[in-house]
């Protein structure tokens, strides 16, 4: 038998209108894989806010995008093809103040890259979102951690989540560039598994879920073992295994 994972804090708001969310971070290979595994693997995690990296981008992808939400009871919240692959996807507990979707600067022979942004609010609470997949080519993905990091910083909230594939492990430049300003949530609260990559035998943490420090983080990682969570859906979902988090957002002021 599996041995299942200490729990995590469940979705609520508190009477002081702050907000207990789950936050899911998902590569999930443009879809080339085991949609109806994958859509069971998010909604064991019963998340509010998904981040999705590798989202479809081309024929149809909206299309695709708007089939995943609604297997997993979630909508389509910002990105996808117009932010070159990241996407946000939320519960209907998320009221939508504005989103956009952002372009990063091309270098030539390597992918367009982009950022799925969003300001949302949760009870009383309200905070700035960033789904990223970050570049293979070192000086590019240092570049782009500095600017999710602008970026966050220009939202004008009071708290920010960025979740995303970094594209390398925590001793790498960009991954300390990114966790020397926001929580790095497994490091703050590890929970559950820390390896993402690859789903076969992981043996690398490229991906994770960042917060700015005014957000208390319950608990982070891999959900290997929640109730619901398979290992032979993770397997067949995708190629990197996902990133669950629980944080208590403060209400705003």
């Amino acid at each position: 038998m599996d041995q299942l994972l200490p729990s995590l804090p469940k979705s609520r708001t508190e009477p002081d209108g702050s907000a207990v969310i789950r936050v899911l971070s998902y590569n999930i290979r443009s879809l080339r894989d085991d949609e109806e595994a994958l859509a069971r693997v998010i909604r064991a995690c019963e998340p509010d806010l998904v981040f999705v990296q590798e989202a479809p981008r081309f024929f149809r992808w909206r299309k695709h995008a708007a089939r995943l939400a609604a297997k997993c009871d979630l909508v389509v919240l910002s990105g996808g093809g117009t932010a070159a692959g990241p996407l946000l996807l939320c519960s209907l507990r998320v009221f939508v103040e504005r989103t956009e979707d952002v372009l990063l600067p091309r270098t030539p022979g390597l992918h367009r890259r982009g950022f799925a942004t969003a300001v949302v609010r949760i009870g009383a609470a309200r905070a700035g979102l960033v789904s990223a997949h970050l570049s293979l080519d070192r000086g590019e993905r240092v570049a782009q951690a500095a600017m999710l990091l602008d970026r966050a910083a220009a939202m004008d909230v009071p708290h920010v989540i960025a979740a995303g594939d970094v594209n390398e492990t925590p001793d790498g430049p960009a991954f300390a560039r990114l966790a020397g300003t926001l929580q790095d949530c497994w490091s703050a609260a590890p929970w559950g598994g820390e390896q993402t990559f690859p789903v076969s035998a992981p043996a690398r943490r490229i991906d994770a879920v960042f917060a700015t420090k005014g957000v208390e983080v319950l608990g982070c990682g891999v959900p290997v073992g929640l109730p619901g969570v398979t290992p032979g859906d993770l397997a067949a979902a995708t190629d990197h295994l996902p990133v669950l988090a629980a944080l208590h957002l403060p209400a705003a002021p």
